[in-house]
């Protein structure tokens, strides 16, 4: 792997979320503190019930062991930053943006204790502390986050503008990105690997079914968390899989972009043909 792609994919994850401080209100932040029975549900889904999901679907495959931990990895890595940016003609933007920042913020506590509760799937004694959580979070949500929503007022009506064409740039890069290192990696990882395509289809349509059913009554809801729960945090997924033995886990780890992609764009359609029907 060049060295310069780890520095060029964070620079434009950044960017975009950026592009999502650019695109949201500050206020917005609470948007879930106000709906303690959404916040609950939605806390439910992506950290409790996406990870027993992982779980299922390891015990009832035969998988390679970089496969399972792949999954597990990535079911206990909540709090995707590029949320608003997927979800935001599905529902009340609003939402999206406070589940980033409550999930993201609890995270810190999550995820380590995940890992340690799934120490002896991962075979490793290696520990993932709050404090990396939190580091990892700052740098690679807060921050940006942070300096998108003050630069928002500094352009007015043009932030919107901005935040779609930044967008736009860092889904293209990315995705050059994830079909780069399936054609230059993917037949070696996945060569040993049986069942592991399957796998990784299951995780995304169980996350999918989860988050259809904890979203409450609100249709817009329904689909946003569902999102939600199929798209996982890869920056601190890539950082457990990191203290894990062997690349081929992080490899699958960055697999799952294009595989969630491709898993949810049924649903993504059904969705937004569903938002658009009463206007029409």
């Amino acid at each position: 792997m060049h060295p310069l792609l780890p520095l060029v994919l964070k620079a434009t994850v950044s960017l975009m979320i950026v592009a999502v401080g650019l695109g949201s209100r500050a206020g917005d932040a609470l948007y879930l503190v106000r709906r303690p029975g959404l916040l609950a549900r939605s806390l439910l889904a992506m950290y409790v019930l996406v990870p027993l999901a992982a779980l299922l679907v390891t015990r009832c495959l035969p998988l390679a062991a970089p496969v399972r931990l792949a999954l597990l990895v990535l079911a206990v890595s909540g709090g995707a930053p590029l949320l608003p940016r997927k979800t935001h003609d599905l529902g009340d933007s609003a939402y999206g943006f406070s589940l980033v920042i409550v999930s993201s913020a609890l995270a810190v506590l999550l995820v380590p204790a995940w890992y340690a509760v799934l120490q002896p799937e991962f075979a490793t004694a290696a520990g993932l502390t709050p404090r990396d959580v939190a580091g990892l979070l700052a740098r690679s949500l807060f921050v940006p986050l942070a300096a998108g929503l003050a630069l928002r007022p500094l352009f007015g009506r043009q932030a919107a503008r901005l935040a779609a064409l930044l967008n736009r740039l860092g889904g293209g890069v990315l995705l050059l990105a994830a079909v780069g290192l399936l054609v230059l990696y993917g037949p070696t990882v996945w060569a040993s690997n049986g069942h592991g395509a399957l796998a990784l289809g299951l995780l995304v349509g169980g996350a999918l079914a989860v988050g259809h059913w904890l979203g409450g009554p609100e249709p817009g809801n329904r689909s946003v968390l569902a999102i939600a729960c199929a798209t996982r945090h890869i920056g601190i997924a890539v950082l457990v899989a990191a203290a894990l033995p062997g690349p081929p886990t992080v490899v699958l780890v960055a697999t799952y972009v294009l595989t969630s992609a491709a898993v949810s764009l049924p649903y993504t359609y059904w969705a937004r043909h569903r938002a658009v029907r009463p206007a029409g």
